[in-house]
């Protein structure tokens, strides 16, 4: 994604990046202004689910609150289990890390994931399991698939390899709009589709046709093998679509 900057030190991404935040630093900041506690909470949230995982320094920095009072907010959600703290290093600089302690990193858990679903999760869910018993897996495989073509049918298919970064960003952006938070980074000779939320999470989870359709689109579009890294359906932090930038036949 456009100005991010954290990876696992194996170059999968499955996890979200800057969007800086404004806001007056001060010793005693515990909330953002005129805040109660669970906004600043919900703030808290809103980032891991759009840039996560992230720091705590990093939280603090860009919510405008001291880093004492992002850490009360961070015991609180991992106590009540929307959050998790990881050391592993997703950093620019990971498998380069000096002495001492790793940082700790912060992400969603699914139990925190699951509370930003959808009114229409289970109504979309009882829909496809009636199309499945009436029409069959095929009939569930076209509307996915119809789905997703609907969302990126306003993108022109890449007609060259040096046209590729366009479009990858066009589909980033049509995600984006339809809910899914995505972003893009440049990974090695590649770059990744990141999508941070899944309006449809749960859904695809009982249904992967929804994911396979994504990778077939965007294999389409892009005109070269795209490779699924990670969902959120699977349980990881973002859904990660690897496409390389040297074309694949």
């Amino acid at each position: 994604m456009a100005g991010g900057k954290y990876l696992r030190h194996t170059g999968v991404v499955k996890s979200v990046t800057d969007r800086s935040t404004e806001g007056a630093h001060g010793a005693g900041d515990d909330l953002l202004p005129g805040s109660a506690d669970g906004q600043t909470r919900d703030a808290v949230i809103k980032l891991l689910v759009e840039d996560g995982p992230l720091k705590a320094a990093d939280i603090a920095e860009r919510l405008g609150i001291s880093p004492a009072g992002v850490r009360r907010h961070l015991d609180a959600l991992t106590a009540a289990g929307d959050i998790e703290p990881s050391s592993a290093e997703y950093g620019v600089m990971a498998g380069h890390r000096g002495r001492g302690r790793p940082a700790k990193w912060f992400q969603l858990t699914p139990a925190g994931r699951g509370k930003l679903r959808h009114a229409y999760d289970d109504l979309a869910g009882a829909a496809l399991r009636a199309l499945r018993d009436v029409a069959g897996e095929e009939a569930v495989e076209k509307f996915a698939r119809d789905r997703v073509a609907g969302l990126t049918a306003h993108i022109e298919p890449a007609a060259s390899p040096e046209a590729v970064p366009a479009t990858v960003e066009a589909i980033a952006s049509a995600l984006t709009g339809a809910g899914y938070a995505t972003n893009t980074r440049h990974v090695g000779t590649g770059v990744q589709i990141c999508q941070h939320h899944c309006p449809v999470a749960h859904v695809a989870a009982e249904f992967p046709a929804l994911c396979e359709a994504e990778t077939a689109v965007f294999t389409e579009l892009l005109g070269t093998h795209v490779q699924r890294l990670a969902t959120i359906a699977n349980g990881d932090c973002a859904c990660t679509t690897n496409v390389p930038l040297i074309r694949v036949d």
